[in-house]
């Protein structure tokens, strides 16, 4: 062949493989543009679904706002998923690792919420059961609580607990987490503070927002069967007995209402505390846990 034929064929392979290239790219920018396209579409739908989720409930005792469900994390809707943590239908599990809690259905899925909890959630797991729900219930502040804060000493168990209503801390509904026969102090509740969802903000309690637990409510018996986990930590349910394990507490948290922060200063002069053995989890290691006698668990 020709010095000019080469070059002339050489010419063409080079044009091709610009072309083929230059489709390429087209192909990769039109995948990229299908794809942010359908993640639009989807998250539409999905903020769409936010909007008869969390409506405003006129039917209630107490009538539920609505959620500006716009400033929640999707993820953190309700919805049902594909059920990842191995438990018999009709099983309650909290997972701490994501703040989420799944009530598990027939064929491999579960309804998901997302929940807030406290940091005494992350350090406690094991297995109870819904002892009993309430509507609407009452809350009653512990004594230790009254003897903090004075001011909540007209909700005492003498003086009837406060009523039920919009600003009650259990919200909408409550579910009593029992062992056997008795009261490990932790429930899961609703809440008026949604933008709660998704953190760790409480005492211990298992929070979520008021729409949510209402429909909880109505799907869970007397009796279900509850797993407090980490699904990313595979063994951890392994303690089974809340009461054997004590919170790590490194600093004092704030009270319930997460308005003032308490002086820390006086806690080397409080009296020793009554609490629950260290659950070591896989961390032998682990600095002491906080004294603090007036921390009870449970809301």
């Amino acid at each position: 062949m020709s010095k000019s034929g080469i070059e002339r064929r050489a010419f063409l392979l080079g044009v091709g493989s610009v072309a083929t290239a230059g489709l390429a790219g087209c192909s990769t920018t039109a995948r990229e543009t299908v794809d942010t396209r359908e993640t639009a579409r989807v998250m539409a739908a999905r903020r769409a679904e936010g909007t008869l989720l969390y409506a405003a409930k006129a039917d209630e005792q107490f009538p539920l706002p609505a959620i500006p469900y716009q400033k929640i994390d999707p993820k953190f809707y309700r919805q049902m998923v594909t059920d990842p943590t191995g438990e018999a239908p009709g099983t309650l599990v909290v997972d701490t690792g994501s703040h989420f809690l799944y009530f598990t259905q027939p064929d491999g899925q579960a309804m998901r919420y997302g929940v807030g909890l406290g940091r005494a959630g992350f350090a406690w797991a094991g297995r109870g059961k819904i002892q009993y729900k309430r509507q609407w219930p009452k809350w009653t502040p512990p004594d230790e609580m009254i003897a903090r804060q004075p001011e909540l000493a007209k909700y005492s168990s003498d003086n009837g607990g406060m009523p039920p209503g919009l600003d009650n801390p259990l919200g909408a509904r409550a579910l009593y987490i029992f062992q056997g026969k008795e009261d490990t102090l932790y429930r899961i509740h609703g809440s008026p503070e949604w933008w709660t969802i998704g953190k760790s903000v409480s005492s211990g309690c298992v929070r979520m927002i008021n729409q949510d637990v209402v429909d909880l409510y109505s799907r869970v018996p007397d009796g279900t069967t509850i797993v407090v986990t980490d699904l990313s930590r595979p063994g951890i349910e392994r303690a089974d007995d809340v009461r054997d394990q004590e919170i790590y507490e490194p600093y004092r948290r704030r009270d319930i209402y997460g308005e003032d922060d308490l002086d820390l200063s006086a806690d080397a002069s409080r009296p020793p505390p009554r609490r629950r053995r260290r659950y070591l989890d896989d961390d032998p290691y682990a600095e002491p846990a906080y004294d603090d006698p007036y921390y009870v668990p449970g809301y």
